[in-house]
Parts: C-alpha cells; sequence; structure tokens
C-alpha cells in the first residue's frame, strides 16, 4: 500500500485572517492549506504542480472557532492520486491540539496550453507515491 506524504505549516492567527468577532474567517481556513500545500510540493521538488493544478472542489468542514493571536497547524496529506486528479484531506488544529476545521481539496492536471484535464506527468506520480518516512514541516 502506498503511504502517501503530507506536510505542515504553524500559523498565528493574525487580525486580518479574523471576521468582526475576533475568530477565523472561512477563508483563513483554506490559505493556511494552501500554504502548507505549497511545503508539502516544494519539499517533493514539484515547483511545477502549481501552474497546472487548479482546484476542481473543495469541501470545508467547521468544528471549533480559532481567535485572533491563537497559534494554529494545518497539515496535508495527499489522499488519493488518480490519472488526472489529486485529492488533499487537511486538517486545521489549535495551539491546544482541537481540530477547527478538516475536508479536502481536489485539484486536476490541466498542463499550460491544454483545455481539460490530463494524466499527471510520471515525474510527480513517482514523487508522490514514494515512501516518506515523517512529516514535512515548515
Amino acid at each position: 500500500m502506498d503511504r502517501f506524504p503530507e506536510a505542515c505549516v504553524e500559523r498565528t492567527v493574525e487580525w486580518v485572517d479574523t471576521d468582526a468577532s475576533g475568530h477565523q474567517h472561512n477563508s483563513a481556513i483554506l490559505r493556511w492549506v494552501e500554504a502548507a500545500e505549497a511545503e508539502l510540493f516544494r519539499s517533493l521538488g514539484l515547483p511545477d504542480y502549481f501552474p497546472s493544478a487548479p482546484r476542481v472542489q473543495q469541501v470545508v468542514n467547521y468544528k471549533a472557532k480559532l481567535w485572533f493571536g491563537q497559534r494554529i497547524t494545518a497539515t496535508v496529506k495527499v489522499s488519493a492520486l488518480g490519472r488526472t486528479s489529486l485529492t488533499l484531506a487537511f486538517e486545521v488544529t489549535s495551539d491546544a491540539g482541537d481540530v477547527a476545521a478538516y475536508g479536502t481539496v481536489t485539484t486536476a492536471y490541466v498542463p499550460q496550453g491544454a483545455t481539460s484535464a490530463q494524466p499527471w506527468p510520471e515525474h510527480l506520480v513517482r514523487a508522490v507515491k514514494a515512501e516518506r518516512a515523517g512529516r514535512i514541516t515548515e
């Protein structure tokens, strides 16, 4: 069975990340997840992933509020790699370890100049499927 890689980033909830009541704005979750996603693909040596991987689905489940000044950890893990799509599972936790949000982000491989999804390049498939011993952190 393939063990897919994962990565995480730690952040502080800044004022710009909050709504008028001082807890995280819903869009902050996806920004933190995208930062962890960027860390994951940088660490795998796949800078060509981003210009060719538009989102085709995002699912976010909110469980708890995160407050201004609080530390968070956003973790992403490749959960599925299809012929033309890739799904990342994510979790955003508070500094107390409580899950504030979780979900999935699915991308498709659409290389520059293409108008529809294509099979992932072999170098990306190899890198994503490679066994990873631990977690990648920023």
